[in-house]
């Protein structure tokens, strides 16, 4: 498996302190989320230079910029055009930065939007930016988050863009803790799309982070899904505003290779 974080857990950090921190605490890559003012430096205005600096850094110490995290979310006709400009240039970012992934959201339903209206939007927007990501060599990851967190939802979409450079982030928690899916349910229905993946624990509902292994999110069958395929991507962790780094990412990453551990030594493992 290869893991990642997000650079919430590291806002302050530049792009080589949060690589150099990686490397240190054993990660395999890092997830810079553009447009949120972190100061890793790797953003849709960056110029060529600053670009090739971060794409050379990466590769130097041997992280991968796994995923670039935006903000581009569709469902809202009023503001489509304007995220479909924001996708082209997060593509050419990632491809100038050497991110093979750039998540998207499909955001709020737009005022009287129906879910079927709303399908057909995000079909149209994906497939309108796809061939353009593919030419940069960037998978889109549309993520199981606000008004898609039902995965039944978000394998419609799949289903009807049908390129391989359109895929999914699955947030393996909003679905559970939005009581759409288990973390079983939403892997059989997400399993042919998975690209990328969020991961994170926390209290029923709305409630609070916790530390995996002691929320509502079943992170061990998500392993044991994940080793199942083969999944090749990365599993990357979200914690916005939560505890110091260096407490959270060290105990995080040994809880998730420790259920890796558990699961490669099973008696068996899930189809």
């Amino acid at each position: 498996m290869n893991y990642a974080f997000m650079s919430f857990s590291t806002p302050e950090l530049t792009l080589d302190a949060m690589l150099a921190l990686a490397a240190r605490l054993g990660y395999d890559g890092i997830e810079p989320r553009i447009s949120a003012g972190h100061r890793h430096g790797i953003e849709l205005d960056a110029g060529a230079a600053s670009r090739a600096a971060s794409r050379a850094a990466a590769a130097a110490s041997g992280i991968a910029l796994c995923c670039l995290a935006t903000s581009c979310a569709y469902a809202d006709p009023a503001q489509t055009a304007d995220m479909l400009d924001a996708t082209h240039r997060a593509i050419d970012l990632a491809g100038d930065v050497g991110a093979a992934r750039i998540r998207v959201f499909g955001g709020q339903l737009g005022e009287g939007l129906s879910r079927e209206a709303a399908i057909a939007l995000l079909v149209a927007a994906l497939s309108g930016v796809a061939d353009h990501a593919a030419a940069r060599g960037v998978t889109i990851c549309l993520e199981t988050h606000d008004a898609w967190c039902d995965p039944r939802h978000v394998a419609a979409v799949m289903r009807q863009v049908n390129h391989p450079a359109i895929r999914v982030n699955w947030d393996i928690m909003h679905p559970v803790r939005g009581e759409f899916a288990t973390v079983r349910a939403s892997f059989d229905l997400l399993r042919p799309y998975i690209a990328h993946l969020h991961v994170h624990d926390g209290e029923a509902g709305s409630g609070p982070l916790r530390p995996i292994g002691q929320g509502v999110v079943d992170h061990r069958t998500a392993i044991a899904c994940l080793l199942a395929v083969n999944y090749p991507g990365y599993i990357s962790g979200e914690w916005i505003g939560w505890e110091p780094y260096e407490t959270h990412l060290p105990r995080e990453l040994a809880t998730l290779k420790g259920y890796e551990a558990a699961a490669l030594t099973a008696p068996t493992r899930p189809a």
